[in-house]
């Protein structure tokens, strides 16, 4: 007959097993997987779980596919909590955006995802492979061969005066904004600008950015992406101009239909430029010659600055510690991480791709990253992470998307811990004087 002791022992080993058994494990799925068309961004949501809690957060890498697009969502990582026989599981939820150039099926890889987790109080590292599921991309009846997928596009422009105004020499700045949702920033294909016959156009580059919010029917708030696009306009000529209508084409993924935005023809009419007034040089009052109070300021201000050099003379001779502590804060400073922010933006704004990229890998390396995309994720900024995805993809695939440089540039700032040391390495603002210790040097 079993005894109550030998229950209550069979149930502690059976508490045991299902404890030590307990071990991360992940799963995948995607996000509306029928209908799918060239163009239509597919998001593939991958999920990881850790018994207990998680000790360093999971990393997510990037995978390649044939004939696709691959990015990593920069959506905040959501946290999941989930009871398995007993055993609570801590969660992290991050998604793929995978945009399909063509019809077909898309097997996707497996993936190893790194992690740190808790096991009997410990700390424990493992790695999670996880296969990630396939996908089937139908082509779309009357879709284009460039195909361009999203849900409520919009195009919308403004103009920095009015068009109507202007006068021969001026010039008029056309801003036009195309804002999508379900798609990325630099999916989107740049638009068509016809020149205008009589007026000179300059075409700025392109503004990208993802994560934009604005507001939408009803004070309801609408989350997508958006380029910009500046356009000057300039005419040496009077008269009347007329900017053409203009028509955006893209494919509705939810009427899985063609469609076009539209931004009305503008008129321009530049007047005569306005006759110029007659310029009326300044009179200027005759210099009086210098006091003789200002000439023995003079001399005494050049007796103290030589004496000055002579005693920092004598001192570089005397102190060899001098020359080299000087030499010291030389290249702290010319290493300081303001310098070297300096420098990284300096090459992001007239470097070429490849000489960006390595600025960029030796930024990572020196804040303990060992990746570029690992410095990206840490950062968590909105408009950091769609630039580096664009220059990765001028380096790795094609050059056909246009690298915001500006935005890059100023998407970089340094950590909060290099801005404190950078405050605390400042000079005294009320130094001690240097003239009362000229004499015991000179000793």
């Amino acid at each position: 007959m079993i005894t109550m002791k030998f229950l209550v022992v069979l149930i502690v080993l059976l508490t045991c097993a299902r404890a030590f058994a307990a071990e991360p494990f992940g799963r995948a799925s995607i996000e509306g997987a029928e209908g799918i068309v060239p163009g239509q961004q597919v998001h593939v949501v991958v999920d990881v779980f850790a018994p207990d809690f998680f000790t360093s957060p999971p990393q997510f890498p990037l995978f390649k596919v044939p004939d696709a697009l691959v990015t990593l969502s920069d959506d905040r990582p959501q946290n999941l909590v989930q009871t398995i026989d007993g055993v609570e599981y801590s969660g992290i939820r991050r998604s793929y955006a995978v945009v399909p150039e063509k019809a077909g099926s898309f097997p996707l890889p497996e993936i190893d995802i790194d992690l740190g987790y808790s096991a009997n109080g410990n700390p424990v590292k493992t790695q999670v492979k996880m296969a990630l599921p396939s996908f089937k991309v139908a082509p779309a009846s009357g879709q284009t061969s460039t195909p361009f997928a999203a849900r409520n596009l919009t195009v919308t422009q403004s103009f920095d005066r009015d068009p109507a105004s202007l006068r021969v020499g001026g010039a008029v700045v056309r801003t036009i904004v195309i804002f999508a949702e379900d798609t990325q920033a630099m999916l989107m294909p740049p638009l068509d600008l016809a020149q205008v016959a009589g007026l000179a156009t300059y075409a700025k580059p392109p503004l990208l950015a993802d994560g934009v919010e604005r507001r939408g029917i009803g004070r309801s708030v609408e989350t997508g992406s958006t380029r910009t696009e500046t356009i000057v306009y300039t005419t040496s000529s009077e008269g009347r101009f007329s900017l053409p209508a203009i028509s955006y084409s893209w494919f509705d993924v939810d009427g899985h239909a063609n469609a076009a935005a539209t931004l009305p023809a503008v008129g321009l009419v530049v007047a005569a430029p306005t006759t110029p007034r007659t310029r009326i040089d300044p009179k200027l009052d005759q210099e009086s010659a210098p006091s003789r109070g200002m000439t023995r300021g003079l001399l005494t201000v050049m007796l103290l600055g030589a004496v000055d050099v002579a005693a920092a003379l004598f001192a570089w001779r005397r102190y060899p510690a001098i020359r080299a502590g000087l030499k010291r804060f030389r290249e702290q400073r010319r290493n300081s991480p303001h310098r070297r922010l300096r420098r990284l933006q300096a090459v992001i704004r007239v470097g070429p791709d490849d000489a960006i990229y390595r600025a960029l890998q030796d930024w990572s390396r020196r804040l303990g990253f060992r990746t570029v995309t690992a410095w990206v994720d840490a950062q968590g900024n909105p408009r950091l992470a769609p630039q580096v995805a664009l220059l990765e993809r001028r380096l790795f695939r094609s050059r056909d998307a246009q690298l915001d440089r500006t935005a890059l540039a100023s998407a970089i700032a340094l950590p909060a811990a290099e801005r404190e040391d950078a405050k605390s390495a400042l000079p005294d603002l009320n130094p001690t004087p240097r003239r009362p210790l000229l004499p015991s040097l000179l000793r």
